[in-house]
């Protein structure tokens, strides 16, 4: 498959004027990827300044609420390409990346993600997730094209479309901030295999000064994947990590995602699922990768 074979997603929310710079890079690539824009209710008029700038040559889907993550589900399921590689609207993909991206896809056909290497802003510094990446420990069944992962980064991911569908996508009661690690866990309960391919390249721009309650929804959202697929004993040391983590630099942060994650323990009953041997083998030799 050709580079075609990759759709962009961009979800978005009130940041029009960036969303516009973004949608210009991603036109601009050479591999010519369908772009579908799915907005999370904005209300600055985003939805419209899009069409009005690129006309057909953007998908716009107009939500009308704020689905946070789950908003990539929607635009994959608009999307009739094989694989789906997720833009921010603060990030972009290099010229060549998702060609690159659709041929590694090609040879490596129970490869249901593929983790960017995603350098951050002007200076193209390495994100941090992906110095962790490349030194994964986990042990692959089969050749990959690069370490084997259970984690990503959203804006610098291209997915396999049959494979996010299968399992299910984002959750929508995630919002936004970490994510990830479900749809990580839950893509390895299927059988598909994720890598860190630094090959390909995304480049991600974040507008600088504080995101309010970012670090209480990651919490949560990392409580509740532990929850919803660790076993229990498993489920129960992750939570005093995060806690005694988070308490060490933000006590009233603690609490108060604790709190939003027990509001949820209800769901999280009804939909936990814990995830096979193989993969919660994985995941405890990143933990004890992380205490080294």
């Amino acid at each position: 498959m050709d580079a075609a074979a990759v759709g962009i997603v961009v979800a978005t929310r009130d940041r029009r004027d960036g969303l516009l710079e973004t949608l210009g890079r991603l036109l601009a690539l050479p591999d010519a990827p369908p772009v579908v824009v799915v907005d999370n209710g904005s209300s600055d008029g985003t939805p419209e300044a899009v069409r009005a700038a690129f006309g057909d040559a953007v998908a716009v889907m107009a939500l009308g609420e704020n689905r946070g993550a789950a908003a990539r589900t929607a635009g994959a399921r608009a999307l009739a390409t094989p694989y789906v590689a997720f833009s921010d609207d603060d990030s972009w993909w290099a010229p060549g990346a998702l060609s690159r991206a659709a041929a590694v896809l090609d040879a490596h056909p129970r490869l249901g993600l593929l983790a960017a290497r995603v350098l951050v802003g002007p200076g193209e510094r390495l994100d941090p997730t992906c110095a962790a990446m490349a030194a994964s420990p986990i042990a692959a069944e089969r050749p990959l094209p690069g370490p084997a992962v259970l984690g990503f980064v959203a804006c610098g991911a291209v997915v396999r479309r049959d494979a996010l569908l299968a399992a299910g996508g984002f959750d929508p009661r995630y919002g936004v901030g970490g994510e990830e690690r479900r749809l990580a866990f839950d893509l390895a309960a299927l059988g598909w295999e994720l890598a860190y391919v630094p090959e390909v390249v995304a480049q991600h721009h974040p507008a600088a000064g504080p995101r309010p309650g970012r670090l209480r929804r990651q919490l949560r959202n990392d409580l509740w994947s532990a929850w919803l697929r660790r076993p229990a004993p498993s489920a129960a040391r992750e939570t005093g990590r995060l806690l005694r983590a988070a308490a060490g630099r933000e006590p009233r942060t603690a609490v108060a995602a604790l709190a939003d994650a027990v509001a949820g323990t209800r769901w999280v009953l009804r939909e936990r699922r814990v995830v096979p041997p193989p993969v919660e083998r994985a995941v405890r030799a990143l933990e004890a990768a992380d205490r080294r």
